[in-house]
């Protein structure tokens, strides 16, 4: 089973979606990560059987893609744990803290501006990264908060080494699986598809 990851997805989440597959012994499993866009072109040669991405994306007459949402996350601002008797509260006290943000490329950070914006909030930019992985690293090692989906950082959060300021509301990120038409396609599909999002999420816990 041959799966590609965007660099930029949860590893946590990516280890939670393959886990069905990692009790079994009679099965190969090769992960590989790169741009969508390369991985999207391994897709088209069937050198990969499926692409795990936060993007949607949409097939045409030349690439048949077939693309599901998998899962949603509601996203949080995560930092180290406050000093005892201080709290956050969203949006009142952004203001407060340094941030650190996917990039301008991310649909969470669109989305994220969209919401400041509407709500006429400023906030202080301490960082912008592209990956998750530096995020989670950025969040435990600083004092600024993340912006983030709370899967990324589980082992910190359930460790106390990190703490959920706020959920932030009506902000998602979105997994998506992204497939090609073909006559064949491999067997175990159905079994990472048969779970329901509810439980693609509860083995991310």
């Amino acid at each position: 089973m041959r799966i590609g990851a965007v660099a930029t997805l949860s590893r946590n989440f990516q280890e939670s979606f393959v886990k069905p597959l990692l009790a079994r012994p009679n099965v190969e499993l090769v992960l590989q990560s790169g741009s969508l866009s390369d991985l999207l072109i391994r897709l088209g040669t069937h050198t990969l059987d499926l692409v795990l991405s936060n993007r949607p994306v949409q097939g045409d007459s030349e690439r048949e893609w077939r693309c599901r949402r998998i899962a949603r996350q509601q996203v949080s601002l995560i930092g180290r744990p406050l000093p005892k008797g201080k709290t956050m509260r969203f949006p009142e006290d952004l203001a407060g803290f340094s941030l650190l943000l996917p990039s301008a490329d991310s649909d969470i950070r669109t989305a994220f501006d969209l919401l400041c914006e509407q709500l006429d909030i400023r906030f202080r930019v301490r960082a912008e990264v592209d990956d998750m992985a530096m995020l989670r690293v950025l969040a435990r090692d600083t004092d600024a908060i993340a912006l983030l989906p709370s899967v990324v950082v589980r082992d910190e959060l359930r460790d106390g080494r990190l703490h959920e300021y706020c959920v932030v509301p009506n902000l998602y990120e979105n997994f998506y699986a992204i497939t090609v038409k073909r006559s064949y396609q491999h067997p175990l599909l159905k079994t990472l598809f048969s779970r329901t999002e509810a439980e693609v999420l509860a083995m991310a816990v």
